[in-house]
């Protein structure tokens, strides 16, 4: 069967190109930056897969949560009782909440503030700087001020920054992007978000 000879010479190319590929790949010798952004659901939640990943590996993790304030979210609960993921919540609430732009900024700059500290302390492999790309698109934060910090990150410190929106600069710095992409959400057909799917 010249079709199946064909296609099995095509996978195994595929696979030997791959295997190549990866054999030549070094290492970085650093914590990797990653940004998920895009208007789909899941960024913050595919964040949350590397922190299992990471913890898995025994490595110490750390989240600042920008934006989300005092809401209760299952992620929160789950890794509070394992007691090995430092969690600052730093946000006072999404930003229709509060309308007061000053005091977004100064929560904003408080939670970047101790962001910075743990991305340069070398006690963390991996910093989750959740919902940033939110407080970058209000120019709560500056992008420049951003990427200061994450130059500055100890060199074992991955950090992977969520949210809709990131600036193209910050996509530029970071060694993965990843973009969620909506086709289609429960919302649109009037279904409110439910616990264990949503938050």
């Amino acid at each position: 069967m010249p079709e199946q000879d064909d296609h099995k010479a095509r996978m195994q190319q595929m696979q030997d190109a791959h295997r190549r590929k990866t054999r030549e790949a070094s290492d970085a010798g650093r914590g990797l930056v990653l940004v998920h952004t895009g208007n789909g659901k899941g960024k913050s939640s595919s964040a949350f897969g590397v922190i299992v990943r990471a913890l898995g590996w025994g490595q110490n993790v750390g989240v600042v949560q920008f934006i989300k304030g005092n809401w209760i979210t299952g992620e929160r609960r789950f890794f509070d009782t394992l007691d090995r993921v430092t969690w600052h919540t730093m946000g006072e609430g999404f930003t229709w909440d509060t309308q007061d732009r000053e005091r977004d900024i100064t929560a904003a700059e408080a939670a970047f503030a101790r962001a910075r500290e743990m991305m340069e302390s070398g006690e963390y492999d991996l910093v989750v700087l959740d919902e940033i790309n939110i407080a970058l698109r209000y120019d709560y934060l500056t992008v420049e001020a951003v990427i200061d910090g994450l130059r500055a990150r100890h060199a074992r410190t991955g950090v992977i920054l969520t949210g809709r929106d990131a600036p193209a600069q910050l996509c530029e710095y970071a060694d993965l992007v990843s973009e969620m992409t909506e086709v289609k959400h429960p919302f649109q057909a009037g279904i409110k978000a439910q616990k264990g799917v949503d938050f």
